[in-house]
Protein backbone atom coordinates (compact mmCIF):
# COMPACT_ATOMS: atom_id res chain seq x y z
CA UNK A 1 0.00 0.00 0.00
CA UNK A 2 2.68 2.33 0.57
CA UNK A 3 4.71 1.56 -2.29
CA UNK A 4 1.44 2.11 -4.29
CA UNK A 5 0.95 5.81 -2.31
CA UNK A 6 4.73 6.60 -3.39
CA UNK A 7 3.96 5.70 -6.81
CA UNK A 8 0.94 8.08 -6.96
CA UNK A 9 3.14 10.64 -5.68
CA UNK A 10 5.37 10.71 -8.25
CA UNK A 11 3.05 10.57 -11.27
CA UNK A 12 1.33 13.65 -9.34
CA UNK A 13 4.74 15.46 -9.37
CA UNK A 14 5.71 14.36 -12.78
CA UNK A 15 2.38 15.51 -13.90
CA UNK A 16 2.90 18.68 -12.59
CA UNK A 17 6.57 19.43 -13.38
CA UNK A 18 5.22 19.02 -17.06
CA UNK A 19 2.06 21.09 -16.58
CA UNK A 20 4.70 24.25 -15.65
CA UNK A 21 6.84 23.78 -18.29
CA UNK A 22 4.92 25.47 -21.08
CA UNK A 23 4.98 29.34 -21.71
CA UNK A 24 2.76 32.06 -20.02
CA UNK A 25 2.34 35.19 -21.37
CA UNK A 26 0.00 38.28 -19.50
CA UNK A 27 0.15 41.31 -22.00
CA UNK A 28 -0.99 44.95 -20.57
CA UNK A 29 -1.45 46.67 -24.20
CA UNK A 30 -3.17 50.16 -23.90
CA UNK A 31 -4.24 51.99 -26.74
CA UNK A 32 -4.72 48.41 -28.45
CA UNK A 33 -5.18 48.49 -32.49
CA UNK A 34 -7.26 45.22 -31.98
CA UNK A 35 -8.86 42.16 -29.57
CA UNK A 36 -6.47 39.29 -30.57
CA UNK A 37 -2.51 39.56 -30.22
CA UNK A 38 -0.91 37.39 -32.45
CA UNK A 39 2.17 34.71 -32.01
CA UNK A 40 3.60 33.87 -35.89
CA UNK A 41 6.42 32.44 -37.04
CA UNK A 42 7.03 34.36 -40.09
CA UNK A 43 3.77 33.92 -41.55
CA UNK A 44 2.29 31.01 -39.95
CA UNK A 45 0.05 32.12 -37.09
CA UNK A 46 1.38 29.64 -34.23
CA UNK A 47 -1.32 31.33 -31.51
CA UNK A 48 -4.21 33.57 -31.18
CA UNK A 49 -4.60 35.34 -27.92
CA UNK A 50 -7.88 36.87 -27.27
CA UNK A 51 -8.37 39.88 -24.60
CA UNK A 52 -9.91 38.93 -21.47
CA UNK A 53 -12.71 41.04 -20.02
CA UNK A 54 -10.19 43.09 -17.81
CA UNK A 55 -8.09 43.90 -20.74
CA UNK A 56 -5.89 41.83 -20.52
CA UNK A 57 -4.05 39.15 -23.07
CA UNK A 58 -3.65 36.13 -21.24
CA UNK A 59 -2.55 33.01 -22.57
CA UNK A 60 -0.38 29.42 -21.15
CA UNK A 61 0.30 27.25 -23.84
CA UNK A 62 3.56 24.56 -25.28
CA UNK A 63 5.38 26.39 -27.62
CA UNK A 64 8.95 25.34 -29.41
CA UNK A 65 12.16 27.12 -28.95
CA UNK A 66 13.33 30.00 -30.53
CA UNK A 67 12.27 33.20 -32.38
CA UNK A 68 8.88 34.62 -33.28
CA UNK A 69 6.75 37.64 -33.81
CA UNK A 70 3.88 39.19 -31.51
CA UNK A 71 1.23 40.85 -33.63
CA UNK A 72 -0.94 42.78 -32.42
CA UNK A 73 -2.89 43.67 -36.46
CA UNK A 74 -1.15 46.42 -36.85
CA UNK A 75 2.79 46.17 -35.91
CA UNK A 76 4.81 43.68 -34.32
CA UNK A 77 8.05 43.20 -32.20
CA UNK A 78 10.49 39.92 -32.17
CA UNK A 79 10.13 37.73 -29.25
CA UNK A 80 12.17 34.76 -28.04
CA UNK A 81 10.16 32.12 -26.52
CA UNK A 82 10.46 28.59 -24.99
CA UNK A 83 8.15 26.75 -22.50
CA UNK A 84 9.15 27.88 -18.67
CA UNK A 85 8.59 31.52 -19.45
CA UNK A 86 6.62 33.23 -17.89
CA UNK A 87 6.18 36.73 -19.78
CA UNK A 88 4.66 39.89 -18.28
CA UNK A 89 4.41 42.36 -21.53
CA UNK A 90 3.47 46.32 -21.21
CA UNK A 91 3.29 48.57 -24.41
CA UNK A 92 1.53 51.55 -25.65
CA UNK A 93 0.30 50.56 -28.98
CA UNK A 94 0.68 54.43 -29.94
CA UNK A 95 3.96 54.18 -28.82
CA UNK A 96 4.92 50.81 -29.84
CA UNK A 97 9.03 49.87 -29.83
CA UNK A 98 9.65 52.84 -27.30
CA UNK A 99 6.85 51.40 -24.59
CA UNK A 100 7.81 47.73 -24.74
CA UNK A 101 8.66 46.20 -21.75
CA UNK A 102 8.59 42.54 -20.20
CA UNK A 103 9.06 41.58 -16.57
CA UNK A 104 9.20 37.86 -15.29
CA UNK A 105 11.43 34.65 -16.50
CA UNK A 106 12.57 35.33 -20.35
CA UNK A 107 12.19 38.94 -19.65
CA UNK A 108 16.12 39.64 -20.05
CA UNK A 109 15.86 38.62 -23.27
CA UNK A 110 12.99 40.00 -24.48
CA UNK A 111 13.99 43.44 -23.34
CA UNK A 112 17.32 42.46 -24.97
CA UNK A 113 15.16 42.21 -28.55
CA UNK A 114 13.73 45.15 -27.98
CA UNK A 115 16.54 47.17 -27.02
CA UNK A 116 18.18 46.21 -30.27
CA UNK A 117 15.40 47.33 -32.65
CA UNK A 118 15.70 51.15 -31.32
CA UNK A 119 19.17 50.85 -31.69
CA UNK A 120 18.80 49.75 -35.47
CA UNK A 121 16.47 52.66 -35.83
CA UNK A 122 19.27 55.07 -34.48
CA UNK A 123 21.31 53.87 -37.00
CA UNK A 124 22.65 55.32 -40.19
CA UNK A 125 23.77 52.54 -42.49
CA UNK A 126 23.72 55.05 -45.84
CA UNK A 127 26.58 56.78 -43.86
CA UNK A 128 28.39 53.60 -43.70
CA UNK A 129 28.07 52.97 -47.66
CA UNK A 130 30.12 55.84 -48.69
CA UNK A 131 32.93 54.50 -46.95
CA UNK A 132 35.98 53.97 -48.36
CA UNK A 133 36.10 49.67 -48.28
CA UNK A 134 38.93 49.61 -46.12
CA UNK A 135 36.92 51.71 -43.60
CA UNK A 136 33.72 49.77 -44.19
CA UNK A 137 35.46 47.04 -43.00
CA UNK A 138 36.68 48.24 -40.06
CA UNK A 139 33.42 49.78 -38.81
CA UNK A 140 30.97 47.01 -39.41
CA UNK A 141 33.55 44.58 -37.58
CA UNK A 142 33.84 46.90 -34.70
CA UNK A 143 30.16 47.06 -34.55
CA UNK A 144 29.99 43.21 -34.40
CA UNK A 145 32.76 42.70 -32.19
CA UNK A 146 31.08 45.19 -29.40
CA UNK A 147 27.76 43.49 -30.33
CA UNK A 148 29.18 40.02 -29.27
CA UNK A 149 30.41 41.83 -25.80
CA UNK A 150 27.51 43.53 -24.75
CA UNK A 151 25.47 39.58 -25.68
CA UNK A 152 28.09 37.73 -24.09
CA UNK A 153 28.13 40.04 -20.77
CA UNK A 154 23.98 39.74 -20.41
CA UNK A 155 22.72 36.86 -18.10
CA UNK A 156 20.86 35.43 -21.18
CA UNK A 157 19.61 32.07 -22.16
CA UNK A 158 22.32 30.05 -24.15
CA UNK A 159 20.26 29.08 -26.20
CA UNK A 160 19.45 32.67 -27.68
CA UNK A 161 23.36 33.62 -27.36
CA UNK A 162 23.45 30.91 -29.97
CA UNK A 163 20.49 32.38 -32.24
CA UNK A 164 21.93 36.05 -32.05
CA UNK A 165 25.35 35.24 -32.92
CA UNK A 166 24.22 33.59 -35.78
CA UNK A 167 21.72 36.39 -37.00
CA UNK A 168 24.50 39.16 -36.20
CA UNK A 169 27.04 36.77 -38.62
CA UNK A 170 24.13 37.30 -41.20
CA UNK A 171 23.63 40.62 -40.38
CA UNK A 172 27.29 41.39 -41.14
CA UNK A 173 27.07 39.10 -44.64
CA UNK A 174 24.42 41.04 -45.78
CA UNK A 175 25.95 44.76 -45.12
CA UNK A 176 28.91 43.46 -47.22
CA UNK A 177 26.39 42.33 -49.82
CA UNK A 178 24.83 45.57 -49.76
CA UNK A 179 28.45 47.57 -49.76
CA UNK A 180 29.30 45.81 -52.79
CA UNK A 181 26.40 46.14 -54.66
CA UNK A 182 26.46 49.99 -53.89
CA UNK A 183 29.98 49.85 -55.28
CA UNK A 184 29.44 48.28 -58.33
CA UNK A 185 26.41 51.22 -58.66
CA UNK A 186 28.64 54.11 -58.03
CA UNK A 187 31.16 52.84 -60.58
CA UNK A 188 27.89 53.39 -63.00
CA UNK A 189 27.46 57.58 -62.23
CA UNK A 190 29.22 59.40 -64.62
CA UNK A 191 29.48 56.14 -66.96
CA UNK A 192 27.84 55.41 -70.11
CA UNK A 193 24.40 54.00 -69.09
CA UNK A 194 23.96 50.10 -69.91
CA UNK A 195 21.06 50.59 -72.56
CA UNK A 196 17.60 48.30 -72.82
CA UNK A 197 14.97 47.71 -75.97
CA UNK A 198 11.48 46.58 -74.18
CA UNK A 199 7.83 46.00 -75.44
CA UNK A 200 6.20 48.96 -74.39
CA UNK A 201 2.20 49.13 -73.68
CA UNK A 202 1.96 49.52 -77.31
CA UNK A 203 3.22 46.10 -78.47
CA UNK A 204 5.66 48.10 -79.99
CA UNK A 205 10.03 48.36 -78.95
CA UNK A 206 11.37 51.21 -76.69
CA UNK A 207 14.92 51.91 -76.46
CA UNK A 208 16.92 53.90 -73.94
CA UNK A 209 18.46 55.24 -77.75
CA UNK A 210 15.21 57.01 -78.77
CA UNK A 211 15.21 58.69 -75.25
CA UNK A 212 18.82 60.17 -76.10
CA UNK A 213 18.89 64.43 -76.22
CA UNK A 214 16.09 64.02 -73.01
CA UNK A 215 16.82 63.12 -69.24
CA UNK A 216 15.34 59.97 -67.98
CA UNK A 217 14.14 58.92 -64.97
CA UNK A 218 13.79 55.39 -64.52
CA UNK A 219 11.78 53.69 -62.41
CA UNK A 220 12.21 49.47 -62.16
CA UNK A 221 9.44 47.78 -60.56
CA UNK A 222 6.20 45.34 -60.68
CA UNK A 223 2.93 45.19 -59.82
CA UNK A 224 3.38 42.40 -57.30
CA UNK A 225 5.63 45.07 -55.54
CA UNK A 226 3.47 47.23 -52.55
CA UNK A 227 6.41 49.93 -52.09
CA UNK A 228 6.18 50.18 -56.03
CA UNK A 229 2.48 51.00 -56.26
CA UNK A 230 3.26 53.21 -52.60
CA UNK A 231 4.96 55.27 -55.39
CA UNK A 232 2.81 55.80 -58.28
CA UNK A 233 0.96 58.38 -56.80
CA UNK A 234 3.70 60.22 -56.31
CA UNK A 235 5.51 59.50 -59.67
CA UNK A 236 2.33 60.57 -61.38
CA UNK A 237 2.99 63.96 -59.55
CA UNK A 238 6.37 64.93 -60.73
CA UNK A 239 5.46 63.96 -63.89
CA UNK A 240 2.97 66.24 -63.68
CA UNK A 241 5.19 68.66 -62.81
CA UNK A 242 7.76 68.33 -65.29
CA UNK A 243 5.61 67.50 -68.00
CA UNK A 244 6.56 70.47 -70.12
CA UNK A 245 10.47 70.27 -69.10
CA UNK A 246 13.21 68.15 -71.06
CA UNK A 247 12.77 64.72 -69.40
CA UNK A 248 11.08 61.29 -69.87
CA UNK A 249 9.54 59.31 -67.37
CA UNK A 250 10.05 55.66 -67.50
CA UNK A 251 8.41 52.66 -66.14
CA UNK A 252 10.13 49.17 -66.52
CA UNK A 253 8.88 46.07 -65.03
CA UNK A 254 10.07 43.15 -63.75
CA UNK A 255 7.04 41.08 -63.30
CA UNK A 256 7.60 37.54 -64.94
CA UNK A 257 6.41 36.73 -68.25
CA UNK A 258 3.36 34.67 -67.41
CA UNK A 259 2.17 37.77 -65.49
CA UNK A 260 2.36 40.30 -69.05
CA UNK A 261 -1.34 40.34 -69.40
CA UNK A 262 -1.72 41.18 -65.26
CA UNK A 263 0.79 44.04 -66.31
CA UNK A 264 -0.54 45.35 -68.87
CA UNK A 265 -4.36 45.50 -66.88
CA UNK A 266 -3.08 47.78 -64.59
CA UNK A 267 -1.42 49.91 -66.34
CA UNK A 268 -4.75 50.60 -67.72
CA UNK A 269 -6.59 50.75 -64.96
CA UNK A 270 -4.52 52.33 -62.71
CA UNK A 271 -3.77 55.25 -66.04
CA UNK A 272 -0.03 55.49 -65.03
CA UNK A 273 1.42 57.74 -67.12
CA UNK A 274 5.26 58.01 -68.73
CA UNK A 275 6.70 55.22 -70.52
CA UNK A 276 5.41 52.03 -69.80
CA UNK A 277 7.68 48.91 -70.46
CA UNK A 278 8.27 45.46 -69.89
CA UNK A 279 11.33 44.05 -69.22
CA UNK A 280 12.74 40.63 -70.80
CA UNK A 281 13.54 37.97 -68.47
CA UNK A 282 12.51 40.03 -65.79
CA UNK A 283 15.31 40.31 -63.13
CA UNK A 284 17.67 38.24 -65.55
CA UNK A 285 17.44 40.98 -68.07
CA UNK A 286 20.90 42.75 -68.91
CA UNK A 287 19.57 45.93 -67.78
CA UNK A 288 18.46 44.91 -64.64
CA UNK A 289 21.91 42.80 -63.95
CA UNK A 290 23.94 45.82 -64.90
CA UNK A 291 22.97 47.88 -62.39
CA UNK A 292 22.69 45.08 -60.05
CA UNK A 293 19.08 45.47 -59.01
CA UNK A 294 18.14 43.03 -56.57
CA UNK A 295 15.49 44.90 -54.73
CA UNK A 296 12.71 47.09 -55.98
CA UNK A 297 11.36 50.12 -56.34
CA UNK A 298 14.72 51.33 -57.84
CA UNK A 299 15.30 54.22 -59.37
CA UNK A 300 17.58 55.73 -62.09
CA UNK A 301 18.74 59.02 -63.71
CA UNK A 302 20.43 59.32 -66.45
CA UNK A 303 21.66 62.36 -68.81
CA UNK A 304 20.56 63.64 -72.34
CA UNK A 305 24.15 62.22 -73.87
CA UNK A 306 23.26 58.61 -72.46
CA UNK A 307 25.63 58.94 -69.27
CA UNK A 308 24.31 58.12 -66.05
CA UNK A 309 23.71 60.80 -62.99
CA UNK A 310 22.76 58.85 -60.48
CA UNK A 311 22.48 54.79 -60.41
CA UNK A 312 20.24 54.55 -57.02
CA UNK A 313 18.35 58.19 -57.45
CA UNK A 314 15.63 59.46 -54.90
CA UNK A 315 12.21 58.45 -55.28
CA UNK A 316 9.47 60.52 -56.09
CA UNK A 317 8.16 60.48 -52.77
CA UNK A 318 11.60 61.99 -51.55
CA UNK A 319 11.87 66.31 -51.62
CA UNK A 320 15.23 65.67 -53.10
CA UNK A 321 14.38 64.02 -55.82
CA UNK A 322 11.82 67.55 -57.30
CA UNK A 323 15.26 69.36 -55.67
CA UNK A 324 17.68 67.35 -58.22
CA UNK A 325 15.49 67.99 -60.83
CA UNK A 326 14.88 71.35 -60.57
CA UNK A 327 18.84 71.99 -60.48
CA UNK A 328 19.21 70.07 -64.02
CA UNK A 329 16.13 71.38 -65.60
CA UNK A 330 16.10 74.86 -64.81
Amino acid sequence: MKKLVFMLFAIILVNNSFAQEKFTIKANISNRNGDVLFVKNNNTIVKEIKVDGSGYFNSTFDIKEGMYQLYDGKEYTDVYLKNGFNLSLTLDAKNFDESILYNGTGAAENNYLAKKVLESSDSNFEELLVLTPEEFTKKINEKQTADIAVLEKGKYDPSFIALQKKAMGMELFQMKMEFKNKQAQLKLNNAPSPTFNYVNIDGKKTKLEDLRGKYVYIDVWATWCGPCRGEIPFLAKVEEKYKEKNIAFVSISVDEDKDFDKWKKFVSDKQLGGIQLFADKNWNSEFITAFGINSIPRFILIDPKGVVVNSDADRPSDPKLQEKLDSLLN
